[in-house]
Protein backbone atom coordinates (compact mmCIF):
# COMPACT_ATOMS: atom_id res chain seq x y z
CA UNK A 1 0.00 0.00 0.00
CA UNK A 2 2.58 2.42 0.98
CA UNK A 3 4.95 1.52 -1.72
CA UNK A 4 2.68 0.66 -4.92
CA UNK A 5 -1.10 1.97 -3.83
CA UNK A 6 -3.80 0.23 -3.55
CA UNK A 7 -4.45 0.35 -7.42
CA UNK A 8 -1.15 -2.16 -7.88
CA UNK A 9 -1.13 -5.61 -8.07
CA UNK A 10 1.22 -5.88 -4.93
CA UNK A 11 -2.28 -4.51 -3.31
CA UNK A 12 -4.35 -7.19 -5.23
CA UNK A 13 -2.37 -10.04 -4.31
CA UNK A 14 -1.86 -8.80 -0.67
CA UNK A 15 -6.10 -8.51 0.35
CA UNK A 16 -7.79 -10.44 -2.85
CA UNK A 17 -7.43 -13.81 -0.45
CA UNK A 18 -9.12 -16.68 1.23
CA UNK A 19 -6.90 -18.12 3.61
CA UNK A 20 -8.84 -21.66 4.31
CA UNK A 21 -7.82 -24.80 6.56
CA UNK A 22 -6.90 -27.61 4.25
CA UNK A 23 -9.33 -29.98 5.39
CA UNK A 24 -12.08 -28.01 4.85
CA UNK A 25 -10.17 -27.45 1.35
CA UNK A 26 -10.49 -30.99 0.33
CA UNK A 27 -14.05 -31.50 1.87
CA UNK A 28 -15.25 -29.11 -0.74
CA UNK A 29 -12.72 -30.29 -3.79
CA UNK A 30 -10.82 -26.59 -3.99
CA UNK A 31 -7.73 -26.76 -5.81
CA UNK A 32 -7.22 -22.82 -6.42
CA UNK A 33 -10.35 -20.51 -5.68
CA UNK A 34 -13.51 -20.60 -4.21
CA UNK A 35 -16.65 -18.41 -4.29
CA UNK A 36 -17.13 -16.49 -0.91
CA UNK A 37 -21.31 -15.57 -1.03
CA UNK A 38 -23.68 -13.77 1.94
CA UNK A 39 -27.21 -13.25 1.53
CA UNK A 40 -26.86 -11.01 -1.56
CA UNK A 41 -23.63 -10.50 -2.74
CA UNK A 42 -20.34 -12.91 -3.81
CA UNK A 43 -16.93 -13.09 -4.93
CA UNK A 44 -14.39 -15.23 -6.38
CA UNK A 45 -10.92 -15.26 -4.42
CA UNK A 46 -7.99 -17.47 -4.54
CA UNK A 47 -7.28 -19.69 -1.96
CA UNK A 48 -4.17 -19.78 0.36
CA UNK A 49 -4.31 -23.05 2.27
CA UNK A 50 -3.39 -22.58 6.34
CA UNK A 51 -3.22 -24.65 9.10
CA UNK A 52 -3.36 -21.29 11.12
CA UNK A 53 -7.26 -21.22 9.99
CA UNK A 54 -9.29 -23.28 12.28
CA UNK A 55 -11.87 -25.89 10.68
CA UNK A 56 -15.06 -23.99 9.58
CA UNK A 57 -13.53 -20.23 8.90
CA UNK A 58 -12.06 -18.42 6.62
CA UNK A 59 -9.82 -14.89 6.51
CA UNK A 60 -10.13 -12.32 4.11
CA UNK A 61 -7.79 -9.33 4.88
CA UNK A 62 -9.47 -6.29 5.14
CA UNK A 63 -10.55 -4.63 1.74
CA UNK A 64 -12.57 -4.05 -1.24
CA UNK A 65 -12.86 -8.00 -1.46
CA UNK A 66 -13.95 -8.60 1.95
CA UNK A 67 -16.40 -5.88 2.51
CA UNK A 68 -18.19 -6.22 -0.42
CA UNK A 69 -20.03 -9.10 1.28
CA UNK A 70 -20.53 -7.82 4.17
CA UNK A 71 -24.09 -6.09 5.07
CA UNK A 72 -24.05 -2.19 6.75
CA UNK A 73 -26.63 -3.03 9.71
CA UNK A 74 -24.45 -2.19 12.56
CA UNK A 75 -27.20 -3.34 15.17
CA UNK A 76 -27.40 0.32 16.96
CA UNK A 77 -23.34 0.29 17.79
CA UNK A 78 -22.32 2.56 14.32
CA UNK A 79 -20.21 -0.65 14.00
CA UNK A 80 -20.68 -2.98 11.03
CA UNK A 81 -20.09 -7.00 11.92
CA UNK A 82 -16.85 -7.07 9.28
CA UNK A 83 -16.08 -10.50 11.38
CA UNK A 84 -17.27 -14.07 12.21
CA UNK A 85 -19.81 -13.06 9.72
CA UNK A 86 -21.68 -16.32 8.27
CA UNK A 87 -20.61 -17.16 4.86
CA UNK A 88 -21.48 -20.11 1.70
CA UNK A 89 -18.26 -21.03 0.13
CA UNK A 90 -18.06 -23.03 -2.74
CA UNK A 91 -15.10 -24.78 -5.23
CA UNK A 92 -15.43 -22.57 -8.51
CA UNK A 93 -14.16 -22.13 -11.84
CA UNK A 94 -14.99 -18.43 -12.30
CA UNK A 95 -12.95 -16.11 -13.08
CA UNK A 96 -11.34 -14.06 -9.92
CA UNK A 97 -13.25 -10.81 -9.12
CA UNK A 98 -10.95 -7.97 -10.07
CA UNK A 99 -10.79 -4.56 -8.34
CA UNK A 100 -12.29 -2.74 -11.27
CA UNK A 101 -15.19 -5.88 -11.57
CA UNK A 102 -15.93 -4.22 -7.48
CA UNK A 103 -15.19 -0.62 -8.44
CA UNK A 104 -17.94 -0.76 -11.28
CA UNK A 105 -20.65 -2.86 -8.93
CA UNK A 106 -20.15 0.01 -5.97
CA UNK A 107 -20.92 2.85 -9.11
CA UNK A 108 -17.58 4.24 -9.34
CA UNK A 109 -17.53 7.43 -11.41
CA UNK A 110 -14.42 6.77 -13.10
CA UNK A 111 -11.16 4.50 -13.04
CA UNK A 112 -9.04 7.12 -14.16
CA UNK A 113 -5.80 8.03 -11.82
CA UNK A 114 -3.06 10.72 -12.63
CA UNK A 115 -0.73 9.59 -10.07
CA UNK A 116 2.74 11.09 -10.46
CA UNK A 117 6.13 10.92 -8.34
CA UNK A 118 7.43 13.76 -6.39
CA UNK A 119 10.37 15.49 -7.83
CA UNK A 120 13.00 14.90 -6.27
CA UNK A 121 16.04 17.82 -5.60
CA UNK A 122 19.47 16.88 -4.55
CA UNK A 123 20.75 19.00 -1.92
CA UNK A 124 23.16 18.29 1.62
CA UNK A 125 22.89 15.56 3.71
CA UNK A 126 20.94 15.96 7.33
CA UNK A 127 20.35 13.77 9.93
CA UNK A 128 17.00 14.28 12.08
CA UNK A 129 16.97 11.99 15.81
CA UNK A 130 13.83 11.10 17.12
CA UNK A 131 11.39 11.49 14.31
CA UNK A 132 7.98 9.98 15.25
CA UNK A 133 6.73 7.51 12.39
CA UNK A 134 2.75 8.46 10.74
CA UNK A 135 1.97 5.15 10.51
CA UNK A 136 -0.16 3.07 13.30
CA UNK A 137 -1.16 4.26 16.82
CA UNK A 138 2.12 2.95 18.41
CA UNK A 139 3.82 6.19 17.17
CA UNK A 140 7.57 5.06 17.47
CA UNK A 141 9.23 8.39 18.13
CA UNK A 142 12.92 6.72 18.24
CA UNK A 143 13.50 6.98 14.31
CA UNK A 144 16.51 8.28 12.69
CA UNK A 145 15.79 9.72 9.31
CA UNK A 146 18.71 10.31 6.70
CA UNK A 147 17.55 13.02 3.97
CA UNK A 148 19.47 14.00 1.36
CA UNK A 149 17.78 16.98 -0.85
CA UNK A 150 14.19 15.95 -0.69
CA UNK A 151 15.02 12.48 -0.72
CA UNK A 152 14.71 10.16 2.17
CA UNK A 153 17.73 7.69 1.82
CA UNK A 154 17.27 5.89 5.39
CA UNK A 155 15.16 4.75 8.09
CA UNK A 156 16.61 3.37 11.36
CA UNK A 157 14.34 2.23 13.65
CA UNK A 158 11.47 1.71 11.91
CA UNK A 159 9.52 -1.51 10.71
CA UNK A 160 8.99 -2.52 7.26
CA UNK A 161 5.97 -0.56 7.25
CA UNK A 162 7.24 2.85 8.22
CA UNK A 163 10.18 2.47 6.16
CA UNK A 164 7.53 1.92 3.29
CA UNK A 165 5.95 5.00 4.16
CA UNK A 166 8.86 7.37 4.58
CA UNK A 167 11.17 5.81 1.29
CA UNK A 168 8.07 5.66 -1.12
CA UNK A 169 6.45 9.18 0.35
CA UNK A 170 7.26 10.85 -3.19
CA UNK A 171 5.70 8.17 -5.04
CA UNK A 172 2.03 7.95 -6.79
CA UNK A 173 1.72 11.35 -5.10
CA UNK A 174 -1.79 13.79 -6.07
CA UNK A 175 0.62 16.98 -6.88
CA UNK A 176 -2.41 18.81 -8.90
CA UNK A 177 -6.45 19.82 -7.98
CA UNK A 178 -8.73 17.69 -9.77
CA UNK A 179 -12.87 18.36 -10.37
CA UNK A 180 -14.91 15.57 -12.33
CA UNK A 181 -16.84 17.61 -15.86
CA UNK A 182 -18.87 14.98 -17.84
CA UNK A 183 -17.65 11.86 -15.96
CA UNK A 184 -13.82 12.86 -16.20
CA UNK A 185 -11.50 14.29 -13.74
CA UNK A 186 -9.97 17.49 -15.02
CA UNK A 187 -7.04 19.51 -13.99
CA UNK A 188 -7.51 22.76 -12.11
CA UNK A 189 -5.89 25.61 -10.22
CA UNK A 190 -6.08 24.89 -6.29
CA UNK A 191 -8.58 28.26 -6.10
CA UNK A 192 -11.05 26.87 -8.58
CA UNK A 193 -10.98 23.29 -6.67
CA UNK A 194 -11.23 25.00 -3.19
CA UNK A 195 -14.60 27.32 -4.23
CA UNK A 196 -15.77 24.36 -5.49
CA UNK A 197 -15.75 22.15 -2.64
CA UNK A 198 -17.39 24.92 -0.18
CA UNK A 199 -19.99 24.88 -2.95
CA UNK A 200 -20.73 21.69 -2.80
CA UNK A 201 -20.87 21.75 1.10
CA UNK A 202 -22.98 24.85 1.41
CA UNK A 203 -25.35 23.78 -1.25
CA UNK A 204 -25.32 20.45 1.19
CA UNK A 205 -28.29 20.02 3.32
CA UNK A 206 -26.42 17.20 5.49
CA UNK A 207 -23.30 16.48 4.77
CA UNK A 208 -20.72 13.73 6.31
CA UNK A 209 -17.25 14.86 7.04
CA UNK A 210 -15.07 11.57 7.38
CA UNK A 211 -11.36 10.51 7.80
CA UNK A 212 -9.80 12.49 10.26
CA UNK A 213 -7.29 9.86 11.44
CA UNK A 214 -4.47 10.34 9.23
CA UNK A 215 -4.36 13.82 9.91
CA UNK A 216 -3.17 16.15 12.66
CA UNK A 217 -5.13 17.73 16.06
CA UNK A 218 -5.31 20.98 14.51
CA UNK A 219 -6.63 19.85 11.24
CA UNK A 220 -9.34 18.14 12.92
CA UNK A 221 -10.00 21.31 14.80
CA UNK A 222 -10.72 23.25 11.58
CA UNK A 223 -13.03 20.36 10.89
CA UNK A 224 -14.88 20.71 14.01
CA UNK A 225 -15.74 24.09 13.26
CA UNK A 226 -16.92 23.30 9.47
CA UNK A 227 -18.93 20.66 10.72
CA UNK A 228 -20.91 23.18 13.23
CA UNK A 229 -20.95 25.65 10.52
CA UNK A 230 -22.46 23.33 7.87
CA UNK A 231 -24.90 21.50 10.37
CA UNK A 232 -23.38 18.39 9.46
CA UNK A 233 -21.88 15.57 11.01
CA UNK A 234 -17.94 14.82 11.68
CA UNK A 235 -16.97 11.27 12.27
CA UNK A 236 -13.72 9.40 12.39
CA UNK A 237 -12.46 6.08 11.47
CA UNK A 238 -13.67 4.99 14.84
CA UNK A 239 -16.75 3.96 13.53
CA UNK A 240 -15.70 0.96 11.75
CA UNK A 241 -12.95 -0.25 14.54
CA UNK A 242 -12.89 1.01 18.05
CA UNK A 243 -15.94 2.59 18.38
CA UNK A 244 -17.03 -0.02 20.11
CA UNK A 245 -13.85 0.45 22.96
CA UNK A 246 -15.52 3.70 23.35
CA UNK A 247 -19.00 3.47 23.56
CA UNK A 248 -17.83 0.40 26.19
CA UNK A 249 -15.44 3.03 28.53
CA UNK A 250 -18.21 4.98 28.07
CA UNK A 251 -20.61 3.04 30.44
CA UNK A 252 -18.50 2.04 32.88
CA UNK A 253 -15.54 3.57 32.75
CA UNK A 254 -11.81 1.73 32.50
CA UNK A 255 -8.69 1.37 33.86
CA UNK A 256 -5.78 2.73 31.32
CA UNK A 257 -2.03 2.65 31.76
CA UNK A 258 0.63 4.16 29.23
CA UNK A 259 3.65 2.57 27.51
CA UNK A 260 6.37 3.50 29.78
CA UNK A 261 4.32 1.42 32.69
CA UNK A 262 3.85 -1.35 30.57
CA UNK A 263 7.73 -1.26 29.65
CA UNK A 264 8.79 -0.83 33.42
CA UNK A 265 6.05 -3.47 35.34
CA UNK A 266 4.31 -5.44 33.45
CA UNK A 267 5.14 -9.46 33.53
CA UNK A 268 1.59 -10.16 31.91
CA UNK A 269 0.51 -9.45 28.58
CA UNK A 270 -2.68 -10.86 26.78
CA UNK A 271 -3.38 -9.58 23.37
CA UNK A 272 -6.71 -10.18 22.48
CA UNK A 273 -8.53 -10.10 19.01
CA UNK A 274 -5.69 -8.21 18.28
CA UNK A 275 -2.27 -9.27 15.37
CA UNK A 276 0.76 -6.71 16.27
CA UNK A 277 3.13 -8.94 14.27
CA UNK A 278 0.92 -7.64 11.24
CA UNK A 279 -0.34 -4.26 12.23
CA UNK A 280 1.67 -2.61 14.48
CA UNK A 281 5.61 -4.26 13.62
CA UNK A 282 7.58 -2.28 16.32
CA UNK A 283 5.18 -3.01 19.23
CA UNK A 284 6.62 -6.43 20.48
CA UNK A 285 10.24 -5.37 19.71
CA UNK A 286 9.21 -1.97 21.68
CA UNK A 287 7.25 -3.29 24.37
CA UNK A 288 7.74 -6.94 25.21
CA UNK A 289 11.26 -7.14 24.37
CA UNK A 290 12.47 -4.42 25.98
CA UNK A 291 13.78 -4.14 29.51
CA UNK A 292 12.72 -1.70 32.51
CA UNK A 293 13.56 -0.60 35.29
CA UNK A 294 11.63 -3.75 37.29
CA UNK A 295 11.43 -6.11 34.38
CA UNK A 296 14.42 -8.09 32.13
CA UNK A 297 12.16 -7.89 29.23
CA UNK A 298 10.52 -11.20 27.58
CA UNK A 299 12.23 -13.74 29.80
CA UNK A 300 10.38 -11.84 32.76
CA UNK A 301 7.18 -11.60 30.74
CA UNK A 302 4.27 -14.21 30.23
CA UNK A 303 2.59 -13.55 27.05
CA UNK A 304 -1.32 -14.99 26.49
CA UNK A 305 -2.85 -14.58 22.91
CA UNK A 306 -6.68 -15.15 22.43
CA UNK A 307 -8.08 -14.96 19.16
CA UNK A 308 -10.14 -17.43 16.61
CA UNK A 309 -7.03 -17.80 14.44
CA UNK A 310 -3.34 -18.74 15.17
CA UNK A 311 -1.66 -15.66 14.09
CA UNK A 312 1.81 -14.92 14.34
CA UNK A 313 1.92 -13.12 17.58
CA UNK A 314 1.00 -16.34 18.39
CA UNK A 315 3.97 -17.84 17.76
CA UNK A 316 5.43 -15.73 20.60
CA UNK A 317 2.86 -17.01 23.38
CA UNK A 318 3.38 -19.08 26.35
CA UNK A 319 -0.41 -19.19 26.10
CA UNK A 320 -2.66 -19.41 23.05
CA UNK A 321 -6.50 -19.14 23.41
CA UNK A 322 -8.03 -20.65 20.49
CA UNK A 323 -11.83 -19.55 20.83
CA UNK A 324 -14.41 -20.22 18.50
CA UNK A 325 -15.97 -16.69 16.68
CA UNK A 326 -18.61 -14.05 18.37
CA UNK A 327 -18.11 -16.07 22.02
CA UNK A 328 -16.01 -13.66 23.31
CA UNK A 329 -18.41 -12.51 25.64
CA UNK A 330 -18.79 -16.67 26.81
CA UNK A 331 -15.37 -16.30 27.70
CA UNK A 332 -14.89 -13.21 29.80
CA UNK A 333 -17.98 -14.17 31.71
CA UNK A 334 -15.99 -17.62 32.46
CA UNK A 335 -13.27 -15.64 33.96
CA UNK A 336 -15.05 -13.60 36.09
CA UNK A 337 -16.71 -16.58 37.37
CA UNK A 338 -12.91 -17.73 38.45
CA UNK A 339 -12.23 -14.36 39.96
CA UNK A 340 -15.89 -14.23 41.78
CA UNK A 341 -14.73 -17.98 42.49
CA UNK A 342 -18.20 -19.62 41.21
CA UNK A 343 -18.04 -22.84 39.89
CA UNK A 344 -17.38 -23.95 36.09
CA UNK A 345 -19.30 -26.50 35.18
CA UNK A 346 -18.91 -26.76 31.25
CA UNK A 347 -15.93 -28.71 29.89
CA UNK A 348 -15.62 -26.20 27.39
CA UNK A 349 -16.20 -22.64 27.38
CA UNK A 350 -16.23 -20.67 23.84
CA UNK A 351 -14.72 -23.98 22.64
CA UNK A 352 -11.59 -23.44 24.63
CA UNK A 353 -11.18 -26.36 27.66
CA UNK A 354 -11.97 -25.12 31.41
CA UNK A 355 -8.69 -26.18 32.25
CA UNK A 356 -7.26 -23.53 30.05
CA UNK A 357 -9.68 -20.80 31.32
CA UNK A 358 -8.85 -21.62 34.75
CA UNK A 359 -4.97 -21.76 33.89
CA UNK A 360 -5.48 -18.18 32.13
CA UNK A 361 -7.42 -16.75 35.15
CA UNK A 362 -4.67 -18.14 37.52
CA UNK A 363 -2.35 -16.52 35.17
CA UNK A 364 -4.26 -12.86 35.32
CA UNK A 365 -4.41 -13.26 39.52
CA UNK A 366 -0.75 -13.84 40.11
CA UNK A 367 0.47 -11.24 37.74
CA UNK A 368 2.38 -8.28 38.81
CA UNK A 369 1.32 -5.92 36.85
CA UNK A 370 -1.01 -7.47 33.54
CA UNK A 371 -2.26 -5.23 30.83
CA UNK A 372 -4.63 -6.36 27.77
CA UNK A 373 -4.10 -5.00 24.57
CA UNK A 374 -7.71 -5.45 22.72
CA UNK A 375 -8.21 -5.49 18.89
CA UNK A 376 -10.63 -5.14 16.11
CA UNK A 377 -11.23 -9.01 16.37
CA UNK A 378 -13.45 -7.94 19.98
CA UNK A 379 -15.43 -4.61 18.87
CA UNK A 380 -15.81 -5.98 14.99
CA UNK A 381 -17.67 -9.40 15.88
CA UNK A 382 -20.80 -10.62 18.15
CA UNK A 383 -21.68 -8.53 21.27
CA UNK A 384 -19.62 -5.38 20.03
CA UNK A 385 -19.83 -2.80 22.77
CA UNK A 386 -21.35 -5.41 25.35
CA UNK A 387 -17.92 -6.77 24.59
CA UNK A 388 -15.94 -4.14 25.61
CA UNK A 389 -18.01 -3.36 28.60
CA UNK A 390 -17.34 -6.53 30.25
CA UNK A 391 -13.81 -6.87 29.02
CA UNK A 392 -13.16 -3.48 30.99
CA UNK A 393 -15.00 -4.82 33.98
CA UNK A 394 -13.04 -8.12 34.02
CA UNK A 395 -10.35 -5.29 34.29
CA UNK A 396 -11.55 -3.73 36.64
CA UNK A 397 -12.49 -6.83 39.24
CA UNK A 398 -8.85 -8.05 38.51
CA UNK A 399 -7.46 -5.03 40.06
CA UNK A 400 -8.91 -6.41 43.69
CA UNK A 401 -6.28 -8.98 42.73
CA UNK A 402 -3.33 -7.20 41.25
CA UNK A 403 -2.57 -4.17 39.16
CA UNK A 404 -4.29 -4.69 35.56
CA UNK A 405 -5.15 -2.30 33.11
CA UNK A 406 -6.62 -2.17 29.14
CA UNK A 407 -4.89 -0.39 26.01
CA UNK A 408 -6.98 -0.49 22.58
CA UNK A 409 -4.91 -1.38 20.04
CA UNK A 410 -5.57 1.59 17.70
CA UNK A 411 -4.83 1.49 13.97
CA UNK A 412 -3.73 4.55 12.31
CA UNK A 413 -1.15 7.17 14.03
CA UNK A 414 -3.61 9.43 14.63
CA UNK A 415 -7.11 7.89 15.40
CA UNK A 416 -6.65 8.33 19.23
CA UNK A 417 -6.23 12.39 18.52
CA UNK A 418 -8.75 12.55 16.51
CA UNK A 419 -11.27 11.32 19.07
CA UNK A 420 -9.95 13.29 21.90
CA UNK A 421 -9.97 16.69 19.54
CA UNK A 422 -13.15 15.78 18.57
CA UNK A 423 -14.48 15.43 22.42
CA UNK A 424 -13.07 18.11 23.69
CA UNK A 425 -14.85 20.47 21.65
CA UNK A 426 -17.80 18.93 21.27
CA UNK A 427 -18.69 16.72 24.18
CA UNK A 428 -18.65 13.20 21.96
CA UNK A 429 -15.74 11.42 20.58
CA UNK A 430 -16.93 10.56 17.03
CA UNK A 431 -20.27 10.49 14.88
CA UNK A 432 -21.08 14.05 16.21
CA UNK A 433 -24.19 15.60 15.02
CA UNK A 434 -25.04 19.60 14.40
CA UNK A 435 -28.24 19.55 12.51
CA UNK A 436 -29.92 21.16 14.90
CA UNK A 437 -27.30 23.48 15.80
CA UNK A 438 -25.75 21.81 18.81
CA UNK A 439 -23.75 18.73 19.18
CA UNK A 440 -25.37 15.46 19.46
CA UNK A 441 -23.98 11.64 19.21
CA UNK A 442 -26.71 8.66 18.39
CA UNK A 443 -24.31 5.92 17.83
CA UNK A 444 -26.23 3.45 15.13
CA UNK A 445 -27.86 7.14 13.34
CA UNK A 446 -25.26 9.81 13.20
CA UNK A 447 -22.29 7.29 12.20
CA UNK A 448 -20.87 6.66 9.27
CA UNK A 449 -21.87 3.53 8.02
CA UNK A 450 -25.86 4.07 8.84
CA UNK A 451 -25.66 7.44 7.34
CA UNK A 452 -24.60 6.19 3.92
CA UNK A 453 -26.64 3.10 4.09
CA UNK A 454 -29.46 4.65 4.94
CA UNK A 455 -29.37 7.59 2.56
CA UNK A 456 -28.76 10.36 4.87
CA UNK A 457 -26.59 12.62 3.91
CA UNK A 458 -26.07 14.31 0.52
CA UNK A 459 -22.47 15.21 0.61
CA UNK A 460 -18.92 14.25 1.75
CA UNK A 461 -16.20 15.22 2.45
CA UNK A 462 -12.89 13.02 3.14
CA UNK A 463 -10.28 13.93 4.76
CA UNK A 464 -6.97 11.52 4.42
CA UNK A 465 -8.91 8.23 4.59
CA UNK A 466 -9.83 5.93 2.25
CA UNK A 467 -13.45 4.94 2.89
CA UNK A 468 -14.21 3.27 -0.50
CA UNK A 469 -12.09 0.63 0.43
CA UNK A 470 -13.13 0.12 3.90
CA UNK A 471 -16.63 0.51 4.22
CA UNK A 472 -19.37 -2.37 3.65
CA UNK A 473 -21.17 -2.54 0.23
CA UNK A 474 -24.83 -0.28 0.95
CA UNK A 475 -22.04 2.69 2.59
CA UNK A 476 -20.07 2.96 -0.65
CA UNK A 477 -22.97 2.65 -3.31
CA UNK A 478 -24.31 5.73 -1.51
CA UNK A 479 -20.68 7.24 -1.80
CA UNK A 480 -21.13 6.96 -5.38
CA UNK A 481 -24.54 8.82 -5.56
CA UNK A 482 -23.64 12.02 -3.97
CA UNK A 483 -20.93 14.74 -4.42
CA UNK A 484 -17.54 14.05 -2.50
CA UNK A 485 -14.29 15.82 -1.87
CA UNK A 486 -11.44 14.04 -1.33
CA UNK A 487 -8.27 15.88 0.43
CA UNK A 488 -5.15 13.39 0.47
CA UNK A 489 -2.30 13.32 -0.52
CA UNK A 490 -1.81 10.04 -2.62
CA UNK A 491 -4.20 8.49 -4.94
CA UNK A 492 -6.74 5.90 -3.32
CA UNK A 493 -9.83 3.84 -4.02
CA UNK A 494 -11.86 6.63 -2.40
CA UNK A 495 -10.75 9.29 -5.62
CA UNK A 496 -12.51 7.01 -7.85
CA UNK A 497 -15.66 8.33 -6.52
CA UNK A 498 -14.81 11.81 -5.63
CA UNK A 499 -15.59 14.93 -7.30
CA UNK A 500 -12.77 17.11 -6.14
CA UNK A 501 -9.47 16.13 -5.41
CA UNK A 502 -7.13 18.36 -3.20
CA UNK A 503 -3.72 17.22 -2.92
CA UNK A 504 -2.38 17.61 0.92
CA UNK A 505 0.91 16.94 2.18
CA UNK A 506 1.76 14.24 4.88
CA UNK A 507 1.80 15.41 8.45
CA UNK A 508 4.92 13.87 10.17
CA UNK A 509 6.72 13.95 7.34
CA UNK A 510 6.14 17.45 4.77
CA UNK A 511 4.16 19.16 8.15
CA UNK A 512 4.41 19.45 11.26
CA UNK A 513 1.23 18.69 13.82
CA UNK A 514 0.37 16.92 17.22
CA UNK A 515 -1.17 13.21 17.18
CA UNK A 516 -2.00 11.11 20.00
CA UNK A 517 -0.23 7.36 20.81
CA UNK A 518 -2.44 4.66 21.19
CA UNK A 519 -2.21 5.32 25.04
CA UNK A 520 -3.14 8.37 25.56
CA UNK A 521 0.19 10.37 25.04
CA UNK A 522 0.42 13.39 23.01
CA UNK A 523 3.00 13.00 20.14
CA UNK A 524 4.95 16.40 18.37
CA UNK A 525 5.15 15.27 14.91
CA UNK A 526 7.93 16.39 12.75
CA UNK A 527 8.97 17.69 9.38
CA UNK A 528 11.77 16.56 7.40
CA UNK A 529 11.28 17.70 3.93
CA UNK A 530 9.66 19.98 1.64
CA UNK A 531 6.42 19.19 0.53
CA UNK A 532 5.40 19.28 -2.99
CA UNK A 533 5.21 23.10 -4.73
CA UNK A 534 2.12 24.30 -4.50
CA UNK A 535 1.01 21.59 -2.24
CA UNK A 536 -0.51 22.91 1.33
CA UNK A 537 -1.29 20.97 4.23
CA UNK A 538 -4.82 20.00 5.59
CA UNK A 539 -4.63 22.61 8.18
CA UNK A 540 -4.11 25.14 5.37
CA UNK A 541 -7.03 23.56 2.99
CA UNK A 542 -9.71 23.11 5.30
CA UNK A 543 -8.91 26.49 6.56
CA UNK A 544 -9.32 27.89 2.94
CA UNK A 545 -12.65 25.95 2.13
CA UNK A 546 -13.64 27.32 5.99
CA UNK A 547 -13.43 31.21 5.08
CA UNK A 548 -14.60 30.19 1.58
CA UNK A 549 -18.01 29.00 3.30
CA UNK A 550 -18.10 31.47 6.09
CA UNK A 551 -18.17 33.83 2.77
CA UNK A 552 -20.90 32.27 0.86
CA UNK A 553 -22.92 32.30 3.83
CA UNK A 554 -22.44 35.68 4.06
CA UNK A 555 -20.47 35.62 7.67
CA UNK A 556 -17.67 37.55 6.65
Amino acid sequence: MESDGKLSDRYFQAVAVVEMNPEDMGRLGVTDRVKVSTSKYSVVLPVKSSDRVPSGVIFIPMGPWANFIMHSLTDGTGMPSLKSVKVSVESTTDGITSLNDILRSLGAKGLEVYPMDKPLNSGERRVFEDVPCPFCGDLCDHLKIEVEGDRIVRNVGGCAISMAKFLNYWRHRILKPYVRRDGKLVEVDLDEAIDLASDILVKSKYPLLYGWSNTSNEAVEVGVELAEILHGVIDNTSTICHGPTIQGAQEVGTVRTTFGTVIQLADLIIFWGSNPSHAHLNHFTRLILREGRFSKGRRDRKIVVIDVRKTPIADQADLFIQIEPRRDLELITALMMVLKDLDIEAPKIAGVPREKVLELADMMMRARYGVIFVGVGVTMSGAKNRNLQEVIRLVQELNEWTKFAIIPMRGHYNVSGSNETILWLTGYPYGVDFSRGFPKMIPGVTTTVDLLANGDVDAMLVVASDPAAHLPIEAVQHLSKIPVIVIDAKWSLTTLFSDVIIPSGFVGIEFEGTAYRMDGVPIRMRKVVDPPKGVLSDVEILSKILSKVKEKRGWV
